[in-house]
């Protein structure tokens, strides 16, 4: 079964994003979580964009002992050459190269010709190559770039010594199909794309991050560019613990598997909201206060007889707290009874429909019923 490259940019892209700043200290922490939980490339940073940034670049290269750690540098020699002096001391370092390929960015950004970007793209490979064995280009914009051309800039990059080419949907503006027949069609026109690994990195501002991701993954890709949480710029990235747990528990269907060590997400994601502050929207998938809340009273009478009916993961799986039932309400008997008994409190069929009945009068009038709420409950039941 192959495996799929984890490259984790929470610490580059995914600090892009308003309000998620890090100092050197944060980044160096941070990362060697990441390393805990797995990922094969860390990209630390961007070092030509602050001197902070490269600092943190450098530390984060000395301390990481197993997985790539990676650098940002535009198309140009500075950005390079600063970038090397970032990663240099890294015991798998990568220089992560990028220019945009689409004619809109073309046109009203670079104010460059298709030719002229080629040879850029070209340049800066061959010199990210006299530093580093390792160099990644990507091509900014791919999802909307002209695919001959775009075809044809990865082939040029390949020759010029790149080892990872990646095929960004930098604006999160393409559908899933479209994305996976993208990465099939590189696949096919690219003579020389088996001396290589395609890589995805995909923006959520559509939604379709995650989906796009598993569609690359499907034909082909085998590094998926991701951040925790699905941090970054505008809408997001695409979330790696959505990526590594919808291969981990479809893996029968995606033929596929990674590296990671899934039972770290939820520390991970967990680290992530102390070191920023911000907090997981509480519906988020796999690491959302209520990915396994349930209070509907079918769910909850399900999950009490076997988790698996409404569960398709155990939160130990991913290393999260167990599964609550949430007393509101839309919950029912057998789940009331089972907090009851939690509580040291067992009722007979009567006392039970007593309290049943009074508990949803307190749950109609706030939102949860909490365990003091239901201790009353049984003392009154228990007086009546």
């Amino acid at each position: 079964m192959d495996r799929v490259a984890i490259f984790d940019t929470t610490l580059r892209d995914g600090e892009q994003a308003p309000g998620f700043s890090m100092n050197p200290g944060e980044k160096v922490r941070f990362a060697l979580q990441l390393e805990r939980l797995g990922v094969d490339i860390i990209e630390g940073g961007f070092p030509i964009a602050s001197e902070g940034d490269f600092e943190a670049v450098r530390k984060i290269s000395s301390e990481v002992r197993n997985a790539t750690v990676a650098g940002l540098a535009r198309a140009l020699e500075k950005d390079i050459v600063q970038c090397w002096k970032a990663i240099e001391n890294a015991r798998k370092p990568r220089i992560h190269t990028f220019l945009a390929t689409s004619d809109i960015h073309l046109e009203h950004k670079l104010g460059k010709s298709r030719d002229e970007t080629r040879d850029l793209a070209v340049a800066a490979v061959e010199l990210a190559r006299r530093y580093c064995d390792d160099v990644e280009f990507s091509a900014e914009d791919a999802a909307r770039s002209d695919v001959p051309f775009l075809c044809s800039v990865l082939e040029a990059v390949i020759e010029a010594g790149a080892t990872v080419v990646n095929v960004p949907d930098t604006v999160g503006y393409a559908m899933p199909d479209e994305y996976g027949w993208l990465i099939r069609t590189i696949r096919e026109r690219v003579p020389n794309i088996e001396r290589v690994t395609v890589s995805t990195h995909c923006h959520d501002d559509l939604g379709l991050a995650v989906a796009n991701s598993l569609a690359g993954v499907q034909n082909g890709a085998r590094q998926v560019e991701c951040t925790i949480n699905g941090v970054g710029e505008r809408a997001g990235n695409a979330s790696l613990e959505e990526i590594v747990m919808a291969i981990a528990v479809r893996q029968r269907f995606m033929r596929v598997r990674t590296a990671v060590n899934t039972s770290e997400i939820y520390r991970t994601s967990r680290l992530l909201t102390e070191v920023t502050g911000a907090a997981v929207q509480a519906n988020k998938a796999i690491v959302g206060q209520n990915a396994f809340a349930h209070e509907a009273g079918i769910h909850q009478d399900g999950v009490l007889k076997a988790p698996v009916t409404y569960e398709i993961m155990s939160p130990r799986t991913v290393g999260a707290p167990e599964s609550r039932l949430v007393l509101g309400k839309h919950s029912g008997r057998h789940a009331l009874d089972a907090r009851f008994r939690s509580l040291g409190y067992t009722l007979d069929r009567e006392t039970l429909d007593r309290a049943y009945r009074e508990f949803l009068v307190v749950a109609d009038r706030q939102k949860t019923v909490a365990d003091d709420d239901l201790r009353a409950l049984v003392e009154h039941a228990h007086a009546v």
